[in-house]
Formats: structure tokens, C-alpha cells, sequence
């Protein structure tokens, strides 16, 4: 069985994520850190689902019963959590969180003893670990070898200043007013504490949660809520959080979400502007639009494409010597100062350009525009492979003659295929689509 996607093992909690399936992994994951093991302790972190409690207790039974010992924090951000690992000097890092996804579903995702998402590589060792009944039952520990856990609630402390360092010192917040949507997600509490700090005016939506609210028609995929915020209040701009604060959405001053390869644009640009971008450009994903490779290359630099995933996306970084790249979705890695996709970080990033360039967020963060871009998700019974979906060849050769860019993939954590199309005429990339969505139709679910 296929455990781990895109970003660690995911599903719906309780029937695919069930509490023997997070205990096995965790077993899993500890016997294989214990063979690269410096202290013998594993962090974990969660966001606000309830099931998160199920998995948590899950995960500490299995690496207990391993021999690990276990830090337990409670709700953090998952940037929080790949901080955390390192600065604690853990041999690895757990965040239990499906994200974005609604709170039915929820994940595991691994940090190692320096922050840093696990390769494909030790994902599979740790696969087929797990699914091993005899290594599982010998790696069981007795009497004193068993693991302990215990649960520490003020390492927050330790993120916040991480976060403010990320911040130039001779900046300040002070007379720029915010709109943060927190998502009801791990982001809730450390969010608005640390835009305050640096003298923001703060007004919080979706900062309660009760464990099944967790980016219901909020957060970075539901910004309708912020838009009108920031309309109301008068704000300069309007910065949404997801379900585990790794991703980003801005909103401008007139109530207008800013398109995430723009802000990427815009933040690759400052950073260049200022002398703090290394390597030759920017790194972000095949879904970005073409618009932002043009643009890079009027300014001298090179947006360098990885697949989909911020993961890919920092591999590629670290391939080409850059500290800068992030997705179309809202994920930014600004690796001077993450690990990975940081929300925050990124969020503090763009109040610095704000301020810097005395520009309001409508003529600052839209550096180029956008060739017309339409991404539609069809839910899918079975994940046929494409290559062997019978017409497809011949369907997109005539896409291509008609100068579209096309990119179409299965999503790597839900039952949905990603159906990407890109080209000058509107019109035209618009009867294409609803051709193709029709095409798929009937063939993954007819």
C-alpha cells in the first residue's frame, strides 16, 4: 500500500488515517531515525483538528514503544515545527496536519534532525518499514528502553522571535493596519501575536477554533470573508493564513486577492533590489504562470521550474544555489529564514515591501500581468494513468497548435485531477477547457 504523497501520508482520519496507521508509521519512522539517532527525541506538533488528538496519542505509542522519546507541543505551524526540530536538536520532527484540506482529512508529515522535509528516498525506507510485521515486532523496546513523552507549551516563544529576526530591525509596523485570517488553524495564536509585537493595528477573522472549523470558508482558500475585511476597516492589506500557516494569500487595499506568481515576483524583485538574492533567480513550479518567467528575464534573472510541491521546489533551490523560490498556491520559501513554506515569514516579507517602497499594496505587489491562466479540479473515481487514457495524445496536439500550454496531473494528496491551461486568447483557452474538462469526464468517470 502507497503511503506517503506529496507531502507525507494523508487521507481522510479514521478510515484510510487510522489510528493503527499512524502508530505503525510512527514505529516505522522511529526505527529509522534511531539508526542516524544523536539525542533519541522526536518532536511532535499539530494543527486544530480534533482528530489531531487520536494521531497525536497514536504517533507517542508508537515511538515509545520504540524507544523514542517524545516532545510534545500542541498546536503549531508547520514552519513552527521544522524550526523547532532543529533548535531543540531532536533527531527528527512530526507535524500532524492535512493543511488546507477540510478537517475531515488530516496527515503526517516528517522533519529530520535539521529541519528539512524527508526525501522520496527515506520516505520509501520508512514505507516499507512499515509494512514489515517482523521488523515492527522486533524493534519493540522493554522495562527502561521504553520511551517517555512529555508536553511542553511555551517553546511558542522560541518561533516568535525566530519570525521577528526575519523582520530588518530598522523597519517598524507601526501605522500600517492588518487584516490577518488565521483559518481557525495553528496560526491562530502566534499570527496576530507577532504582527502586533512589531506595532501593527491588527484585526483578526477565523481565530477560534473548535476542531472542525479549520478552513471553512476561510483562510487562504476562502478569502471572500478578508476581502470585505480589509474593505471595511480601511486596511493596507489583507494576509491569509491556511490550515497550518505554511501558506500565504494577499489581499490588496481595494479588497483584490493579489495572484500568488506576482507576489513571488514581487518579493523575488525586492529581494534582488536590495541584495539578497542569491544564485541567478527564482525557483518556483511548473503551474506558474508565464508571465513571471518573462519578467524575471527583463530584470537579468531566471525563474528555474520544479515540479509541484514545495518540497520539489526547495530541492531545486538548494540544486541551483538560490534562497528564494515558492508556488503559484501561496507557498514561499524564503530559505535565509525557513526551512520550508512559512506564512509568516513570507506575510513579514511583504509589509517590508510595503513600507520600503511607500506604495500601496495594488501598485506594489502586481509587478506584471498575468497571461490568462484557468486551472480546473475534477474529482475522479480512479487515477488512471494518462498516458494510457486512450485520445489524450491527440487531444492535447491540438491544444498545442493553438498556442496554449497545457499541464495536467492527478493531485498527489485527493481524488482529483489538475487540468491547467495557459494562453493569450481567452476566448479560445476558455472552449478548450470546457472540451477537455468534457474529455475527462468521460473518461475517468463515465
Amino acid at each position: 500500500m502507497k503511503l506517503f504523497g506529496t507531502d507525507g501520508v494523508r487521507g481522510e482520519a479514521g478510515t484510510f488515517l487510522s489510528a493503527q496507521l499512524a502508530m505503525r508509521v510512527a514505529m516505522a519512522a522511529g526505527i529509522y531515525f534511531k539508526d542516524h539517532a544523536k539525542t533519541k527525541k522526536i518532536l511532535v506538533g499539530k494543527d486544530t483538528r480534533k482528530s489531531g488528538y487520536m494521531i497525536e496519542n497514536a504517533i507517542v505509542s508508537g515511538l515509545t514503544a520504540v524507544g523514542y522519546d517524545v516532545i510534545q507541543v500542541g498546536p503549531m505551524p508547520t514552519p513552527a515545527i521544522a524550526f523547532l526540530t532543529e533548535d531543540m536538536r531532536c533527531d527528527a520532527g512530526i507535524m500532524i496536519s492535512a493543511s488546507h484540506n477540510p478537517f475531515e482529512d488530516n496527515g503526517i508529515k516528517f522533519f529530520d534532525a535539521h529541519g528539512n522535509k524527508l526525501s522520496e528516498e527515506i520516505e520509501g525506507q520508512i514505507e516499507a518499514i512499515a509494512i514489515d510485521e517482523e521488523k515492527l515486532q522486533f524493534a519493540q523496546v522493554t522495562g527502561k528502553e521504553i520511551g517517555a513523552a512529555k508536553r511542553i507549551d511555551d517553546v511558542v516563544g522560541r518561533y516568535i522571535v525566530q519570525l521577528k529576526n526575519s523582520f530588518s530591525r530598522d523597519l517598524t509596523l507601526q501605522g500600517i493596519r492588518v487584516v490577518l485570517d488565521t483559518a481557525n488553524g495553528a496560526g491562530y495564536k502566534v499570527g496576530p501575536t507577532v504582527l502586533e509585537e512589531l506595532g501593527a493595528e491588527v484585526i483578526v477573522l477565523h481565530d477560534k477554533p473548535n476542531g472542525f472549523n479549520i478552513n471553512e470558508g476561510c483562510g487562504a482558500l476562502h478569502t471572500k470573508d478578508l476581502c470585505l475585511a480589509v474593505k471595511q476597516y480601511r486596511a493596507d492589506v489583507g494576509l491569509a493564513l491556511d490550515g497550518d500557516a505554511d501558506r500565504l494569500i494577499v489581499i490588496d487595499e481595494n479588497g483584490k486577492e493579489v495572484d500568488g506568481d506576482q507576489i513571488l515576483g514581487a518579493l523575488g524583485l525586492f529581494l534582488h533590489k536590495n541584495g539578497m538574492l542569491k544564485g541567478d533567480g527564482i525557483v518556483s513550479t511548473v503551474m506558474s504562470n508565464q508571465a513571471l518567467e518573462d519578467s524575471m528575464r527583463d530584470h537579468g534573472l531566471v525563474l528555474h521550474r520544479s515540479n509541484v510541491g514545495d518540497k520539489y521546489v526547495l530541492e531545486m533551490m538548494r540544486k541551483q544555489g538560490i534562497n528564494f523560490g515558492g508556488e503559484q498556491s501561496g507557498h514561499i520559501i524564503m530559505h535565509d529564514y525557513a526551512k520550508t513554506g512559512d506564512g509568516l515569514v513570507s506575510a513579514l516579507q511583504v509589509l517590508a515591501l510595503l513600507i520600503t517602497s511607500n506604495k500601496k499594496a495594488s501598485q506594489v505587489l502586481r509587478p506584471f500581468e498575468l497571461y490568462p491562466q484557468k486551472l480546473v479540479n475534477i474529482k475522479v473515481k480512479v487515477k488512471k494513468p494518462l498516458e494510457k487514457i486512450t485520445g489524450l495524445k491527440k487531444e492535447l496536439e491540438a491544444i498545442e497548435a493553438l498556442h496554449i500550454r497545457h499541464l495536467i496531473r492527478y493531485s498527489g494528496t485527493e481524488n482529483k485531477l489538475r487540468i491547467l491551461l495557459e494562453g493569450k486568447d481567452a476566448k479560445v483557452m476558455e472552449k478548450q477547457m470546457n472540451h477537455l474538462v468534457h474529455f475527462f469526464q468521460g473518461q475517468l468517470n463515465g
